[in-house]
């Protein structure tokens, strides 16, 4: 499973009247958080939720939504912290946390004796490089989730069409739904020419 935010814009009351007047104002986003299955294209759930919300604290509720086990977590460096782990390790606690740590990142006091997941990533950053440990884990995988982003914007929109929060959370859904509906019919299937 891969695991990413992207922004969603809604034009507010005042849009227009900037546009028209000039002048700057808070922008009104929306942050659609998807879970992703890497090898089918899949959305497996989603969440909509206002900008102010950290991607690390969607982790759980978007893994409370999927019923079945998981056998990997793949998300960028916005979700590095042991609560990502914790709550990965609650749901499936043979998944495998494939999340990049902070370049200031240290291993645990621990990690001598018994080191957690992302001591051993930390330990193979140092000894391979950042690149080396992207290539030994497969962090590629990990794109995926942008093209699902992309498809959303696409074929969807970048804004929600509803005005309402709980309005727009139901259009969300019903979006994924239809790009999963239409990732069933078949994806494009492209071949090295040269």
């Amino acid at each position: 499973m891969v695991i990413d935010s992207t922004g969603l814009k809604v034009f507010g009351r005042g849009e227009w009247h900037l546009e028209k007047h000039g002048g700057t104002a808070r922008r009104c986003w929306r942050k659609l958080h998807l879970a992703v299955d890497p090898a089918t294209g899949e959305i497996l759930t989603s969440a909509l939720t206002g900008n102010e919300e950290g991607d690390a604290s969607l982790v759980g509720p978007l893994l409370d939504q999927i019923t079945r086990p998981i056998g990997a977590v793949l998300a960028d460096g916005a979700y590095d912290g042991e609560p990502v782990y914790r709550s990965v390790t609650a749901h499936s606690p043979n998944a495998e946390v494939i999340i990049p740590p902070r370049a200031t990142a240290v291993v645990s006091d621990t990690a001598e004796r018994a080191p957690t997941r992302r001591d051993r990533h930390i330990q193979m950053i140092n000894e391979r490089g950042r690149l080396g440990w992207q290539r030994a884990v497969q962090y590629g995988r990990r794109s995926l989730v942008e093209v699902a982003m992309l498809r959303y914007k696409v074929l969807i929109g970048r804004s929600p069409r509803a005005r309402t929060l709980p309005a727009q959370k139901v259009e969300a859904k019903a979006a994924c739904a239809v790009i999963n509906r239409m990732t069933s019919l078949g994806m494009p299937t492209s071949r090295k020419v040269a």
